[in-house]
């Protein structure tokens, strides 16, 4: 396959999803994701610019993945029609633990998009994530669907894009919590950009695991919980190493004590290989990772996710 077959699909593919994003009030989607083997690379659009992933698989695949990306960087400009300085390219390559949100170096520019009616800030060029999930379009639709009058905890909250959306759709109260300040800082300019009353809705700096434990000694509960941890993440401020395979049932298990009857825990992870342990007695439910990836995603096991109850 060349460089023009690469370049022709990804337009035929942008005629379709921009369409499909216009009829659901979308700024934001997957247009390409390593559709042609030869061409193993991620295009997702944000509004009037798009962000441009070469997937790295080794140290040959490097190197080569830095020598085309000039061109395909002019053929994804080409074929979406858009100036070249509004695609953002990056080699992306295969994550260790703490790099979930590595700088890289540039500053970039924040801009805001739009997702079901509300708006978040996002930068292309600072970090290897953009500030907003888009595998997780479906997952925060749901959540938003059960929010009204419940009290909602989002925990590994990144920049709060949860958070926007069960406030919004009516959440009494919330909680978010995130070990790192940049993102909580982040997660603050997103409720402000929605209108959302920050004395209801609180931001909280904390190891995770360490905040799940007092939360339990103080008799907090919350009606509807977010557990979307990183793969593995380490801190100088962390008790230790998270590892989601090892730690997702003692995750679990402090969620379920804060959980009240009748409430719900959406976990999710991205960890290809995540395999799970039984979940806590306390806690009823199904994978509804079919349901969660959004259908831009040609990639089906982008995550998993499971909803779980408290009967």
């Amino acid at each position: 396959m060349s460089l023009e077959d690469f370049s022709n699909r990804l337009s035929k593919s942008a005629r379709h999803w921009r369409k499909w994003a216009r009829r659901r009030g979308i700024e934001c989607f997957r247009l390409y994701d390593r559709d042609i083997p030869e061409f193993a690379f991620a295009v997702d659009l944000y509004g009037a610019r798009a962000h441009l992933q070469v997937y790295e698989r080794g140290e040959a695949d490097a190197v080569q993945g830095e020598a085309r990306l000039d061109s395909v960087h002019d053929a994804v400009a080409q074929a979406l029609e858009l100036p070249r300085e509004a695609v953002v390219a990056k080699v992306r390559a295969r994550r260790h633990a703490g790099e979930q949100h590595e700088k890289t170096g540039v500053r970039g520019e924040d801009f805001v998009v739009n997702e079901g009616g509300h708006r978040f800030m996002v930068n292309l060029n600072a970090y290897l994530d953009t500030g907003l999930f888009l595998d997780h379009r479906n997952t925060r639709a749901m959540v938003a669907a059960e929010a009204q009058g419940r009290r909602f905890l989002n925990l590994f909250c990144y920049t709060g894009s949860f958070t926007v959306y069960a406030a919004a759709a009516g959440a009494v109260s919330s909680v978010s919590v995130d070990l790192s300040n940049t993102y909580l800082d982040w997660a603050g300019r997103n409720l402000a950009l929605n209108a959302i009353d920050q004395r209801r809705h609180l931001l909280e700096r904390a190891d995770v695991l360490r905040w799940l434990e007092a939360a339990a000694e103080t008799g907090r509960q919350f009606d509807l919980i977010v557990l979307d941890p990183p793969a593995f993440s380490t801190s100088k401020a962390m008790a230790g190493v998270l590892d989601v395979q090892r730690d997702h049932s003692t995750l679990l298990s402090q969620c379920a004590q804060l959980l009240a009857p009748g409430g719900a825990i959406y976990f999710s992870t991205n960890l290809r290989s995540f395999k799970p342990a039984p979940f806590p007695s306390a806690l009823t439910g199904e994978e509804i990772s079919a349901r969660s990836v959004p259908e831009d995603f040609r990639n089906r096991r982008i995550h998993r996710c499971w909803r779980l109850v408290k009967p």
